[in-house]
């Protein structure tokens, strides 16, 4: 690495990887780029957090531990916050943090609802629903494109197949972004509990309601549903639904931001895209890769494990960091450039092996169905101000990006 780019990048030893401000002081192409050269199996030491942790940065290294479930577990969480904690109160209940053979089951009971062909009537709604919502965006002078445009689509989606009533989902977005992240660091963790317990109260009274008259969405499936006889528990009902929620509208909207963003400050790859020289697919996979919202997902091991020249032993928690992985020089060449047309684009930003995300495919459903319509309807994208970052160690995101997008005339006449 040149001395300019260690100097741009604070030694691996001297960074709190706990502290969301840490996200928000650094270069974090940089500092990935440093510890990926340096420290590639790096220990971070404890601190008022908790108890200290392995980070790993290089791609293989992470798709290999994402691969071993037999000697890592997600059982104790999957996000670092709560594998400091020593638990999960969602073990053995929520996907994410279940596996063997509960996992494979109520993956598979799951899987049903999540199919491309089950899907077909929710995709052509995606669609839609974001045409119609930057149909109303190019009308205005200027936009905040999270709160205006973005907050309204993927929970339109998770509503749509949890069967929410639309007047609730405004509060779900809200109550969403606190539990994974904050505005600012004003915000407290008490507060991120807080709009946990209302998302899982709320879900709670649905699921009720949805066991004694169930009707055709995802959580009256999962009410109704029996393995070897016997139905789910209330909690593996609510908090399946509620990791639904938590991964599908987040994550997809810091993606679909972050690509609005992207393209914005590219604008050869934006003329790329708008004159059909490549796919709204291959666009798709690079603001995903570029984005790369969750930031870390994490296991703890179960065993003696030996990664590069490092042993992590039995019982460490050991953090997996996509937005390092996602930029690695071995996996991808030039990573550092927003490339519209990339292939191949092997990205973990939905984990890898046993644990890939369930949503996966919505996710690029939602992201895919933006690109088009930035295409169709969009002449030229300007910002009006920076975008507001949000206070997070897990998601990378916006709270608030202000523009102007000047349409398309043929957009203005089928209007």
């Amino acid at each position: 690495m040149p001395l300019t780019e260690r100097e741009a990048a604070p030694d691996p030893a001297s960074l709190d990887l706990t502290d969301p401000q840490t996200f928000l002081d650094v270069d974090q192409h940089a500092m990935w780029r440093r510890f990926r050269t340096e420290s590639p199996v790096h220990w971070h030491p404890a601190g008022p957090a908790g108890p200290g942790f392995w980070v790993i940065s290089r791609y293989a290294d992470a798709v290999a531990v994402y691969r071993d479930n037999k000697r890592f577990t997600s059982e104790k969480g999957t996000v670092l916050t709560t594998l400091l904690q020593g638990e999960d109160s969602a073990a053995g209940k929520m996907l994410a943090v279940t596996d063997g053979v509960r996992h494979r089951e109520i993956r598979n009971l799951m899987l049903k609802s999540f199919s491309p062909r089950v899907l077909a009537p929710v995709v052509d709604g995606v669609h839609r629903h974001t045409r119609e919502l930057l149909g109303a965006a190019v009308e205005s002078d200027r936009i905040d494109f999270v709160t205006d445009v973005v907050d309204h689509i993927p929970m339109h989606t998770m509503g749509d197949l949890l069967d929410i009533p639309a007047a609730d989902r405004p509060q779900l977005v809200e109550w969403n972004t606190r539990t994974l992240s904050r505005h600012s660091s004003e915000e407290s963790e008490f507060e991120s509990l807080l709009a946990r317990n209302e998302i899982l109260l709320y879900i709670s009274q649905l699921a009720a309601e949805r066991r004694a008259k169930p009707g055709d969405d995802v959580l009256s499936t999962l009410a109704t549903a029996t393995i070897d006889g016997k139905p789910l528990t209330d909690d593996e009902i609510v908090l399946n639904s509620y990791s639904l929620i938590l991964g599908g509208d987040e994550s997809t909207r810091m993606s679909i931001t972050g690509g609005l963003i992207a393209l914005a400050e590219n604008p050869g790859q934006w003329r790329r895209l708008k004159s059909g020289d490549v796919t709204s697919d291959s666009a798709t996979e690079e603001i995903l890769r570029w984005t790369t919202p969750a930031m870390h997902f994490g296991r703890r091991a179960l065993a003696d494990v030996e990664i590069g020249d490092r042993i992590i032993q039995a019982g460490d928690v050991v953090t997996l960091w996509n937005a390092s992985a996602n930029f690695d020089e071995d996996v991808f060449t030039d990573p550092y450039t927003f490339d519209v047309g990339r292939t191949p684009n092997k990205h973990v930003v939905f984990g890898h092996g046993p644990h890939f995300c369930l949503g996966a495919f919505l996710g690029r459903v939602h992201v895919n169905a933006m690109v088009e319509a930035l295409r169709a309807m969009v002449a030229e994208i300007t910002p009006l101000g920076p975008p507001r970052r949000l206070y997070s160690n897990f998601i990378q995101g916006y709270s608030g990006l202000p523009v102007a997008l000047r349409a398309e005339p043929a957009a203005e006449e089928v209007r």
